[in-house]
């Protein structure tokens, strides 16, 4: 079963109502809300997304502090179980129970229109340096597409990965909406088929819903439909 176009338009809007309508509600209840709300969001949107929340936050809530990490989604994961954050917005490639889905934002192999790395063998290719599980669906993804290939730079953040392709140095595992400028996503034309599912998602710590932080997930979920 699969929504029809009108559908999708539906249900599109109706989520955009909701979120305004969470946010109008926190709005009118500024001057009720105080205290910290701590949460994590991924590399790829501090820049992208991180601005607009942190801004439209606090001019609903101005008495509420806010503290952010960015950082990978393993190690935002941990520190939401840990307590050590009140809300996260992560990937998951298999959602988690607790988890709200906010988006989807497949991971693709990305290439330098100028440098065209795809294209020499073996393929220099940029990966995560920590173990996750990111990385590990990149190098089986080569596996499986048979392609030959030399792991070539590593890094511990997304932008160091676009640092790779921009410069001509490798290809890398991305996600879509942070292609970088003047790069493309690899396709089956191009001899790479596979592409991972990305699920973006919400998560609470346990015992953290309060008004301030309904309030930030609200903002969150509103920034991601305009996203």
């Amino acid at each position: 079963v699969s929504l029809t176009e009108p559908g999708e338009k539906l249900l599109s809007d109706s989520r955009r109502i909701i979120a305004l309508l969470d946010q109008t509600q926190a709005a009118l209840q500024a001057d009720q809300l105080n205290g910290r709300v701590r949460i994590g969001i991924p590399d790829e949107y501090g820049v992208s997304v991180l601005p607009g929340v942190l801004g439209k936050f606090a001019t609903s809530n101005p008495g509420v502090e806010v503290t952010v990490r960015c950082g990978g989604s393993d190690d935002l994961h941990a520190a939401v179980a840990a307590g050590a954050l009140d809300l996260a917005v992560m990937f998951e490639e298999t959602v988690r129970p607790g988890s709200e889905i906010l988006t989807n934002d497949p991971t693709v192999w990305v290439t330098s229109n100028e440098f065209c790395m795809h294209e020499f063998d073996p393929v220099p290719v940029a990966v995560y340096e920590n173990e996750c599980w990111c990385r590990d669906w990149a190098l089986e993804s080569l596996d499986q597409q048979g392609q030959n290939y030399r792991v070539a730079f590593t890094s511990d953040s997304s932008d160091g990965l676009q640092a790779a392709v921009t410069s001509g140095l490798a290809i890398a595992p991305l996600s879509r909406s942070n292609i970088p400028e003047n790069c493309r996503e690899l396709t089956s034309e191009d001899g790479y088929w596979n592409f991972l599912t990305s699920n973006v998602v919400l998560r609470f710590r346990s015992g953290a819903r309060s008004a301030a932080t309904e309030s930030m997930a609200a903002t969150l979920r509103e920034e991601f439909i305009n996203y």
